[in-house]
């Protein structure tokens, strides 16, 4: 038992600050201003000027890809692909592994405005395989001796671009599924240990993961149920299979399904092809992929929806969200549900009338604020691309609020690296104020809202008298700091079930045995 004196945000329906919380044996048993007799020799831990909030959620990423690519090499704070260039030589000099991974080139945020090319990667590696993969995670680069690997394969493939080594669309899926087939169990189990652990650092307790692309019979699926059921930490993962199948999800008894790839109804702005209204406003121009039609998204919702599953989808442009309220809404209206908790991912640029469904039908908002003021995708690039109006509507999260929808935060792993703190500052100090949240909404969209996104709100998400003790210690209280001093809180401790949280490294073999009998939610 412990007792926890000092500044402890609730974020419960009242968002109450009390003054003392007392955990036993993993739970909360009290929470107020003055501590009862029964508690009054319980230790006491003092917060000073720290505060106690609930462990973070992060309500959208990719765990099985975010794990692989972070066991590689990270070049999103290259300034120029010249740096790049030394980080991968650098790489190839200490891994011993046969293929290369690095992640987050960006033509944006480099002194050269385009992305590394393959001669480049052929000068500093040219004797082991490497892909680098594109911030978006919807392209890559290739060097020589990989693109000599798969070319048979690819060069008839959509997006093959053999001269500059980047490779998009299905030519990417292709060297992804490569990149994914080539690791053996325990090299994916070892980097879900690093990658859960790192996430503690940041405060996270839960993340929701999108997964289904790149392994032979969607078997990344079946790993990341079997590894969230082997934690014994606390330590909380939520699995949505993407492909539209609903046998992949029914078959292995997961209540919901989509996420992006198979389900996303589109792609990013960095590669044009989000579907947009009205075509891209820079050189390139277009209206972006609207990858599938009304007929069959309205299908697999309607399908999804009777069969009692959570449905969420990938939409970023304005013409794929209009496209996801409409099949969602007709769903509902098919075989309406009261609690069903649907959702549509990024929500990047909404309209008007899309966002009139999702406050009538109750369809919640898994968003990324770690888009806004994006160092990968720099505001003056989305301004150029969309125009100053279009822009301007990006990310409307206080418009989200005031409709009544129901907003988490998440950070689309890898493509951001997962930190709440960073989602808390860009959502609060937004330089669109107008769209600008208050910390307590921000703090809400990061902690119980993502519970409440998959129905563990009952549990976790806030700090109320009888949920689970998932806690996390700030170096400061953000209800109280300077609004533009909020990205310098840190995360001091993740407490999980009333324990200081420990690593999940353990022998693979081990995990993998207890995740087949685990009767541990996933």
């Amino acid at each position: 038992m412990r007792c926890y004196h000092g500044n402890i945000l609730t974020v419960n329906a009242n968002d109450d600050v009390a003054r003392y919380l007392v955990e036993d044996g993993g739970k909360i048993v009290y929470v107020g201003n003055e501590v009862p007799e029964k508690y009054a020799g319980v230790s006491v831990m003092e917060l000073g000027e720290k505060a106690l909030v609930p462990s973070f959620a992060d309500t959208h990423q990719h765990f099985a890809s975010f794990s692989t690519f972070f066991a590689g090499l990270n070049v999103m704070d290259a300034e120029s692909n010249e740096e790049i260039s030394e980080m991968v030589r650098d790489f190839v000099k200490r891994s011993s592994a046969k293929t290369l991974i690095a992640f987050g080139a960006s033509p944006y945020s480099v002194r050269e405005r385009r992305l590394i090319s393959r001669e480049e990667l052929d000068a500093v590696c040219p004797d082991k395989e490497i892909m680098v993969v594109k911030y978006d995670g919807h392209a890559c680069i290739v060097n020589s001796k990989l693109l000599a690997k798969m070319d048979g394969k690819v060069k008839d493939l959509r997006g093959y671009h053999p001269d500059t080594g980047e490779m998009n669309q299905e030519a990417f899926f292709k060297f992804s599924d490569y990149i994914s087939g080539s690791l053996s169990l325990i090299e994916m189990v070892s980097n879900m240990q690093n990658a859960v652990d790192f996430y503690a650092t940041r405060g996270i307790g839960m993340v929701h993961t999108v997964s289904g692309i790149g392994f032979a019979m969607n078997m990344d699926i079946t790993f990341e149920k079997i590894f969230a059921k082997s934690l014994t930490n606390g330590f909380q993962i939520r699995v949505f299979p993407q492909p539209m199948d609903l046998r992949v999800a029914q078959s292995r008894k997961l209540p919901r399904i989509g996420g992006c790839f198979e389900s996303a109804l589109d792609g990013c702005f960095g590669s044009h092809d989000a579907a947009m209204n009205e075509p891209y406003s820079d050189e390139e121009g277009g209206n972006g992929v609207l990858y599938y039609s009304d007929e069959k998204v309205i299908e697999f919702c309607k399908k999804a929806n009777r069969a009692g599953l959570q449905i969420e989808m990938h939409a970023i442009g304005d013409r794929a969200f209009d496209q996801a309220t409409r099949a969602l809404k007709a769903a509902l209206d098919d075989y309406p549900r009261k609690d069903h908790r649907h959702g549509i991912i990024h929500d990047c640029l909404p309209t008007e009338e899309g966002i009139r469904i999702c406050s009538e039908y109750g369809i919640q908002m898994p968003v990324q604020s770690a888009f806004i003021n994006w160092k990968q995708e720099p505001d003056e690039y989305l301004e150029r691309i969309m125009g100053h109006e279009r822009w301007m509507r990006l990310n409307p999260l206080k418009t989200f609020l005031s409709n009544g929808i129901t907003v988490s935060f998440g950070s689309d792993a890898p493509c951001t690296t997962p930190d709440p703190i960073s989602w808390i500052d860009r959502a609060v100090n937004n330089a669109n104020e107008s769209e600008a949240v208050s910390v307590r909404d921000a703090l809400r969209m990061c902690t119980y809202n993502g519970y409440w996104t998959t129905f563990d709100e009952k549990e976790r998400g806030s700090l109320e008298e009888g949920k689970t003790a998932d806690m996390v210690i700030l170096s400061a209280d953000p209800y109280t700091v300077d609004k533009k001093d909020i990205g310098k809180i840190r995360v001091e401790k993740l407490i999980l079930s009333g324990k200081d949280y420990e690593s999940c490294r353990e022998p693979v073999l081990k995990a993998v045995c207890r995740g087949l009998t685990s009767k541990s939610r996933y």
